[in-house]
């Protein structure tokens, strides 16, 4: 059985991965992938690079991350390129972990924040959205990334909207409140996933 968990920018959705691991679950982060394949002389890195040229790179040769989010947020345009570029590398990475750990694992989850954006659902028995309200998800950001009110709504509202995301959803797991509401949400998912084996 393979779970897709997904949610939106400071919905909590790395806490809840946490709460997986930590229960003893297999989970395939794509953002960690993506982080590795953007690493020095990675694919994405390369794709980028050919792309966008070395005016993304640090004096190192490392990619300039704060520098090319701001790129790829400041237009629509430069977002899609940017998601068809790198969306079918990562696509076939994330395919090729997937397949590896069904070989060896009976539940696993895999993190994708734009899962359903970037239309992954059939790969999934279930899907687990983390989801919170509009305004808990800005005060979060704000604190999380240091961010004013205007670029905490520019972030959130490049994203498809959690509400949007609920009917795709087998399991919402509300994260509006405290994180021991969120332990013990979890927690029920997780064993009510261990009982449908």
């Amino acid at each position: 059985m393979i779970i897709g968990l997904t949610g939106g920018i400071a919905s909590g959705k790395s806490t809840v991965v946490e709460m997986i691991k930590d229960a003893g679950y297999k989970v395939i982060d794509a953002d960690q992938l993506v982080h590795d394949m953007q690493a020095q002389g990675g694919r994405l890195y390369r794709a980028l690079l050919d792309w966008l040229g070395d005016g993304i790179l640090l004096p190192n040769g490392e990619l300039n991350r704060p520098k090319l989010g701001q790129l790829i947020f400041s237009s629509k345009e430069i977002r899609n390129q940017s998601a068809e570029i790198q969306g079918r590398i990562i696509r076939e990475e994330l395919a090729a972990q997937r397949d590896r750990l069904s070989k060896e694992e009976d539940i696993f989850f895999m993190d994708i924040p734009l899962l359903i954006e970037n239309d992954y659902q059939d790969w999934f028995d279930q899907i687990w959205l983390v989801a919170v309200s509009p305004q808990v998800q800005r005060q979060r950001l704000m604190k999380r990334n240091h961010l004013s009110a205007e670029e905490a709504n520019i972030r959130i509202s490049s994203q498809m909207p959690l509400a949007e995301k609920k009917p795709h959803a087998t399991l919402v797991i509300d994260n509006n409140g405290s994180l021991d509401d969120l332990k013990e949400k979890v927690k029920e998912a997780i064993n009510d996933l261990a009982s449908t084996l």
